[in-house]
């Protein structure tokens, strides 16, 4: 299974593997510190010395993302004006109206359960669940 992260991080991680070695570090010491299993570091550190250009880790194949980074930035200030400058009556973001934001605004298409892959892994924001408050609630008594 790949690891995570872009190419660049795991050429940086391999090369930083080496490096740690090179200078006496154990490689089960560096592999329990990188996050990585004790044979991968071995494999890396062979690779170094029999080609070290073959530490350069290979474009993560598949699907170019619908949305770039310019679009991105662009959804997270949409979002931010919250749901009713939108159209919607309260200010709750759900997966189906961003996907709706995403339809109207870029011309893209996206399941709600794919919504929150990118909300989650691409904006970094996390699911909130609004508190609610009973309506019998009395703010006189809490106070008290």
């Amino acid at each position: 299974m790949r690891p995570i992260g872009t190419a660049e991080e795991l050429e940086r991680r391999r090369r930083r593997a080496v490096q740690l070695v090179n200078q006496g570090e154990h490689p089960e010491d560096v592999a329990r510190f990188l996050g990585c299993g004790r044979s991968s570091v071995y494999t890396w550190l062979k690779l170094h010395r029999e080609a070290p250009e073959e530490l350069a880790a290979k474009p993560h194949s598949g699907r170019t993302p619908g949305l770039n980074a310019n679009q991105l930035q662009q959804l997270k200030e949409l979002l931010l004006e919250g749901a009713k400058a939108h159209g919607w009556r309260t200010q709750l973001w759900t997966a189906a109206r961003v996907a709706e934001v995403i339809r109207r605004h870029f011309g893209i298409s996206y399941h709600p359960e794919h919504v929150r892959k990118i909300v989650k892994r691409r904006l970094h924001w996390s699911s909130q669940k609004p508190q609610k408050k009973a309506k019998e609630r009395d703010p006189v008594a809490i106070d008290h």
